[in-house]
């Protein structure tokens, strides 16, 4: 918890090296976080990423603080607060623009910081601080296969010009359609569309008029604002960051739409004003304010029944082993937690142990990480199904003390023992989920 923090072993660069090589495979949030507490914890750690340069893509991310307390023990606090919205309450409404319910936005919580902003941007600090820390990134490297050798305790990965590089641990961080998946469950387990997709889009707001429009600049006159509608199976929020400068909105729809292919293309306006024809005339402004839009399907996954393979050296984490919807606000920050516990449990297992350390890991997480989950689609059915006339706490977005106020780091050191200890004792069995 927030308040054991100070005991934690604080360790950093210079720390004695393990000897522990590991691989990550995809340069996302987990990815980097992975590779960045890797260091830390005295592993030998190289990134390879598909991609050949870094381009400025996407719109709003949320960190939030069980993500912010890892980031600030990195020295990063002032990097990400300085380009970070600040709203301080959220503003919810029914679809008609009746009030329901006002929410406050302390910070810090749990004595640690949320970071809300501009995806590419915290990307980007995240990019450069392991560069900075001579991890290895290589680019344009896009995994093509996967291998273990349990005789030589070895695993490695092939790249598309043919090249292998092996490890004693392989990290597949590579996403929502990630390759490894299949080595790692043994059969083919594609994301299936969750039923609903997002119109998102990220603007200047004077450029486009928000500030001139009365029905527009309530999101620009207070400095950062989040407002939301809810009801009728969907959910709208716009918010606006850099002292109101700045406009997103995201709205989450009901879309049966087969995915083939790109789960995200350029979107309609027309199309998104049409969902929102009969609601709170403030929600059409704004989103005709928007030059263009970007069309998102949200797909899932059912729970994997393991995120290591059979030799314990080829790992799955963040989206790759549990996609998470934006209504958990917790995709990012899971995958932090994730690389995280991983440095932690392969430090304490040792060289000697890996695979003991990556199934300690697993046990660790599988059952926080799926909480977690439910927790989004909870609270999208409830914002989903709100009603002219409702009001209410029970609309507002949960902050649990035990999703918020968790540290992964002071958690693993404090239970990896007594878990390690059982796989030692009774075996290796692949991790179930309570009351599912």
């Amino acid at each position: 918890m927030a308040e054991h923090q100070d005991q934690v072993p604080l360790t950093d660069i210079g720390v004695r090296d393990t000897g522990i090589d590991v691989i990550v495979v995809g340069a996302g949030f987990g990815g980097i976080a992975c590779a960045i507490e890797c260091k830390r914890k005295g592993h030998r750690v190289m990134i390879l990423e598909k991609v050949h340069e870094l381009k400025r893509l996407g719109d709003t991310l949320n960190l939030g603080v069980n993500a912010g307390r890892i980031l600030a023990r990195w020295g990063l606090h002032e990097k990400f607060w300085d380009i970070s919205a600040n709203p301080r309450e959220i503003h919810i409404h029914d679809y008609l623009g009746g009030f329901i319910q006002v929410q406050k936005l302390p910070l810090p919580l749990f004595g640690a910081f949320a970071y809300n902003g501009h995806r590419a941007l915290f990307h980007e600090i995240l990019f450069e601080h392991a560069k900075s820390l001579g991890i290895e990134i290589r680019m344009g490297h896009q995994a093509v296969e996967y291998w273990e050798d349990e005789t030589n305790g070895k695993a490695g990965v092939k790249i598309q010009t043919g090249e292998t590089f092996d490890a004693d641990v392989i990290v597949a961080a590579d996403g929502v359609k990630s390759l490894a998946r299949k080595f790692v469950i043994g059969y083919h387990d594609n994301p299936k569309p969750s039923g609903y997709a997002i119109y998102r889009a990220w603007f200047d707001a004077e450029e486009h008029g928000i500030m001139s429009d009365p029905l527009t600049d309530f999101l620009t006159i207070h400095g950062d604002q989040f407002h939301t509608w809810i009801g009728k199976d969907v959910h709208f929020i716009a918010t606006s960051s850099h002292g109101g400068k700045v406009i997103c909105f995201v709205i989450t729809h009901k879309d049966d739409a087969v995915v083939d292919g790109d789960w995200s293309s350029p979107g309609k306006i027309e199309d998104v004003l049409d969902i929102v024809k009969d609601w709170d005339p403030r929600c059409a402004a704004v989103i005709s304010k928007a030059p263009s839009c970007i069309d998102w399907k949200l797909l899932v996954h059912d729970p994997l029944p393991t995120w290591i393979s059979k030799s314990g050296r080829v790992v799955l984490i963040g989206d790759a082993a549990h996609p998470f919807l934006p209504t958990s606000v917790q995709g990012a920050s899971q995958a932090i937690e994730d690389g995280t516990t991983l440095a932690v449990a392969l430090n304490l297992a040792g060289k000697n142990n890996v695979p003991l350390g990556t199934r300690t890991w697993e046990s660790i997480r599988y059952q926080r990480v799926r909480d977690a989950q439910l927790l989004g689609e909870t609270l999208r059915n409830k914002w989903h199904g709100a009603k002219p006339g409702d009001s209410g706490k029970s609309f507002e977005l949960p902050k649990p003390e035990w999703l918020l106020a968790f540290d992964a780091e002071a958690h693993a050191y404090a239970t990896y023992d007594g878990i390690a200890r059982s796989i030692v004792e009774d075996g290796y069995r692949q991790p179930s989920l309570s009351g599912e």
